[in-house]
């Protein structure tokens, strides 16, 4: 087990703009103190994560992801091995390897297919510097905006625009959090289940009406006419939409 002395002992939030919603990264790391100060501090500043506590799954699971934090001291396959898989499968996703290690060997065997290295233990600032610099020499941010009908959406600036009366339509937290969850599955129809355990990340209960009250103020801010919705489509019986 790596050694965890001088990690911090909670979440860096709040140094780094909070303007990742809709980026998704796998995060492969079988200690449980370090990957849950980790998962929730990626989360905080606003990435999706799937956190892995090992490699045997980890190439399934990075379809869709943007980048890649890879533990090299893995129970089972080692860090090694998994991201040689997934340079393979996927040889255009960052990857970044952790390692308690500091030989000179292993980094130059991790950057035989990582892109980057860092060194337990770290700084959450640190990590997240790392994921920036690799996102964008990955042209993972786009600074083209998507267009859904009179809306034009700024991933990189977490910014929506009404383009019919140049305005910005400003979300809460959580509204835009549902929205870009809605995004990220463009096209597709999604249960009430699958929306409030992707956002909130808690079991739906049934009959809990917190996600549809979330719905309805969206539709007063996001659609032309909220009774007429163009944008968040109701899929009667089974959840919601947005159409391309």
């Amino acid at each position: 087990m790596d050694d965890t002395t001088g990690y911090p002992q909670g979440p860096g939030k709040g140094r780094m703009s909070n303007n990742h919603m809709s980026i998704h990264l796998l995060y492969i790391e079988d200690d449980a103190e370090i990957g849950t100060w980790v998962n929730e501090d990626l989360k905080g500043r606003g990435y999706e994560v799937t956190w892995l506590q090992n490699g045997e799954r980890a190439v399934d699971h990075a379809g869709g992801c943007r980048l890649v934090i890879l533990d090299v001291m893995l129970p089972g396959l080692d860090g090694f091995t998994v991201g040689q898989r997934l340079k393979k499968a996927y040889p255009d996703l960052p990857i970044l390897m952790l390692s308690a290690r500091t030989s000179i060997d292993d980094k130059l065997e991790g950057l035989q297919f990582a892109d980057d290295y860092l060194t337990k233990p770290f700084h959450p600032d640190e990590l997240a510097a790392r994921i920036e610099v690799l996102l964008r020499r990955s042209g993972s941010y786009s600074s083209e905006p998507l267009v859904l009908k009179h809306l034009l959406v700024y991933e990189r600036e977490n910014r929506i625009m009404n383009k019919d009366t140049g305005e910005e339509i400003v979300l809460t937290g959580k509204q835009f959090q549902i929205f870009m969850y809605l995004l990220r599955h463009l096209g597709q129809i999604l249960t009430k289940e699958q929306i409030y355990e992707g956002v909130w990340g808690d079991p739906y209960l049934d009959g809990d009406k917190t996600l549809m009250v979330h719905i309805r103020y969206l539709r007063e801010k996001l659609e032309r006419d909220p009774a007429s919705p163009e944008i968040i489509e109701t899929v009667r019986g089974v959840g919601y939409r947005v159409k391309a």
